[in-house]
Parts: structure tokens; C-alpha cells; sequence
């Protein structure tokens, strides 16, 4: 009854088209989520994401879980996660996505799972960094942890919507370091985000992370701009 009397004053609403969700249904409703572009790159074996890096950083697997399209249902999910304080996208999408990774044979070893790190000025003003629960259901599905302690944000960068693929790339050089890197030495890392658009992100971090003794790198994220 006390539930009732919630939704009636702050009914659940879909974070994609803002329609009231039924009571069978959990931050996307049903119509969103058969609309809602999947790439299926992990489950067809694609190289489609590997494709993006190749000559640029060595990646043992690389997936992302939708397609990204400009005023499309995902850019809407992205801006509520990232903006809109709806962080509980992160956990929709991390468990999709780690359900379907768990069972995959290219993914079986992986040791850690790190997310993109924010830097802590940006962390305390947004509150939350946008993929850590992602990362969180990911790693709980492949029965590991999560760890922030080793890949962080040096420099702060303003937003990257607006800047041209140059741009993005040559904001992201030399933002990310690495400490402890002892914890990652012969680890299968996963290093996960929430979109891909030039992959100059990913490639900053993950090169930081090829410091490392004898570790390999896969990627999984949100989704791609293709």
C-alpha cells in the first residue's frame, strides 16, 4: 500500500521516453527495451570495436553493448546518466551486459575489472562517477571486483560533446596515470566505459594500464557511435 501511495506522488518513469513504467517493469520499459539498438558484437565474435584501435593499443576482446546514434534512445540514456543524476542506468546496463559476457569463452580469465576514472574535481560535483556501477554489475557477474585504486585522472577536462574527433583525441593525451600498478602485473584487465566515439579515452587509459608487467587489456562499453 505504502508503495501505492509512492508511485501515485513520484510515479517510476522510463528513463529513455519518460512514459510511466508498469508495475513489471525496472527503469526501461518494455517498448524502449526491444527499441534499444544492441550491437551484439560479443555474441557474434565481431572485431568491429578492435577495429577502432588497431595500430593504436593491443586488445585481447573489445564489445560494446549498443549502438550510439545522435538524438537517438541511447543518446537519451546517456544523458540521464550522465546529467540527469539516473546512475541507475550504469546498473541496468552492467547487468545486461554482464550477463551476456559471463558465459562467453573470450571472456572467462578476465582478472579486474576498472572503470574510465573521473577526476576527483568532477567526482565531487557530479557526485558519482557515471560508469562505476556499470563496472560493479559487470564484475559481480564475472564473480570478481571492481577496483578504482589503480587507473586515475590527472588533469581535468571540460565536456567532450562538442569537440571534433582532433580535439577529443588531443584533450584526451596525457590525463590518465596509473598507482599500485603491482596489483594489475600478469592480470587479464577489463576496462570498461560508456561510450566510444574516436576511442582516444580508451587508448589514453589502456596504454597507461600496458605499464604493467605481462598484462592484457579488453574493453566493454555502454555503447559505440558508429
Amino acid at each position: 500500500m505504502f508503495q501505492n501511495l509512492v508511485n501515485i506522488f513520484f510515479p517510476k518513469v522510463c528513463l529513455s521516453c519518460n512514459n510511466g513504467l508498469a508495475d513489471n517493469e525496472i527503469y526501461v520499459c518494455t517498448n524502449c527495451r526491444h527499441n534499444l539498438p544492441v550491437t551484439n558484437y560479443h555474441l557474434e565474435k565481431s572485431d568491429q570495436v578492435k577495429k577502432v584501435f588497431y595500430g593504436r593499443v593491443k586488445l585481447e576482446n573489445a564489445t560494446a553493448l549498443l549502438r550510439f546514434q545522435k538524438k537517438g534512445i541511447v543518446q537519451h540514456l546517456m544523458h540521464n546518466l550522465k546529467y540527469k543524476g539516473h546512475e541507475e542506468i550504469g546498473t541496468f546496463l552492467g547487468a545486461w551486459l554482464g550477463e551476456e559476457l559471463k558465459n562467453l569463452y573470450d571472456y572467462r580469465d578476465i582478472d579486474l575489472v576498472i572503470p574510465v576514472p573521473l577526476h576527483k574535481r568532477k567526482l565531487r560535483k557530479r557526485g558519482y562517477n557515471q560508469v562505476a556501477l556499470f563496472s560493479e554489475e559487470i564484475a559481480k557477474s564475472l564473480n570478481i571486483k571492481p577496483t578504482e585504486s589503480v587507473l586515475i585522472k590527472v588533469n581535468d577536462t571540460t565536456s567532450q560533446v562538442n569537440k571534433s574527433r582532433l580535439s577529443r583525441w588531443n584533450t584526451s593525451k596525457e590525463i590518465f596515470a596509473t598507482q599500485n600498478l603491482e596489483l594489475i602485473h600478469n592480470k587479464h584487465i577489463l576496462l570498461v566505459d560508456d561510450i566510444i566515439t574516436t576511442g582516444a579515452t580508451i587508448e589514453a587509459c589502456a596504454n597507461q594500464l600496458l605499464q604493467a608487467k605481462n598484462v592484457k587489456i579488453s574493453i566493454a562499453t555502454m555503447a559505440m557511435v558508429e
